[in-house]
């Protein structure tokens, strides 16, 4: 039976967050340089957008590059921006004929001026886009991103626009990066790594974590369904017991 069969299109998570790793080892393991590994990566980014906006997932957010991404040899990190130029080029129309809006998140201002004039211009293209939202995190961190509401939420409290005694969760959420979008039910990473490494810190407080040895380069669909199809075999409790959750599920039955 096709592993696809076996996804239920029901219990879809609406936000998919991914660390796509392993692009440099699987280069290794083959000779190569790693800048080869992140050139064969593309392939599996542009499968894993397809897959998503053909099932109808709402929402995919891909740890493209961290902050401490910048602390790599230059050699690697240029390359990673002229890829990073390159793709968007080529794909930017792709995206806006397949109905895909292109989001950032993260240091925007830090990347190279070339970068931002394409990503803005991607944004721009597909922004009446309605299908599914690509969220790409770029020059991020999690934990300046908190700092940063951090210091906006202080901001507002000194000059008396925000009263500290109402700050909640929800309050907090819409000073990150992510203010626009859902949390994320399903986070996936590859090659074989289990942490989270300074992505949606915050965001991930209740997400599914999913870890495969897989390399982020052979990354392809039938991943992307096993991946979903553990998500949807789990019980998602928040807090509460299996016996909530099921008589719950009873009720509305």
């Amino acid at each position: 039976m096709d592993i696809l069969d076996s996804v239920d299109r029901t219990k879809l998570p609406k936000h998919i967050a991914i660390i796509m790793d392993g692009n440099g080892r699987w280069a290794k393991e083959r000779g190569q340089d790693r800048v080869y590994g992140h050139h064969e990566g593309v392939i599996s980014v542009r499968e894993v957008v397809n897959n998503c906006g053909e099932l109808g997932i709402q929402y995919l957010t891909l740890y493209a590059f961290s902050a401490e991404n910048w602390n790599r040899p230059k050699a690697e990190v240029d390359a990673l921006m002229e890829l990073l130029v390159n793709t968007i080029r080529k794909e930017a129309e792709e995206l806006k004929k397949n109905n895909v809006r292109m989001h950032v998140i993260g240091d925007f201002q830090s990347l190279p001026a070339i970068c931002q004039k394409e990503l803005t211009e991607a944004i721009e293209m597909t922004a009446s886009n309605t299908g599914l939202n690509l969220i790409l995190a770029l020059s991020y961190s999690s934990r300046q991103e908190i700092i940063n509401a951090a210091k906006k939420i202080a901001t507002g409290i000194a000059g008396g626009t925000i009263e500290a005694a109402n700050i909640n969760e929800s309050t907090f959420a819409q000073y990150l990066d992510t203010a626009n979008f859902p949390d994320p039910e399903l986070m996936i990473r590859t090659s074989g790594e289990y942490r989270i490494s300074n992505y949606l810190l915050y965001q991930l407080a209740y997400a599914e974590l999913y870890f495969t040895d897989v390399h982020w380069p052979e990354f392809r669909k039938q991943h992307l369904y096993e991946a979903l199809v553990n998500y949807q075999q789990r019980e998602r409790r928040f807090g509460k017991t299996s016996e909530q959750i099921q008589t719950n599920t009873a009720q509305h039955a």
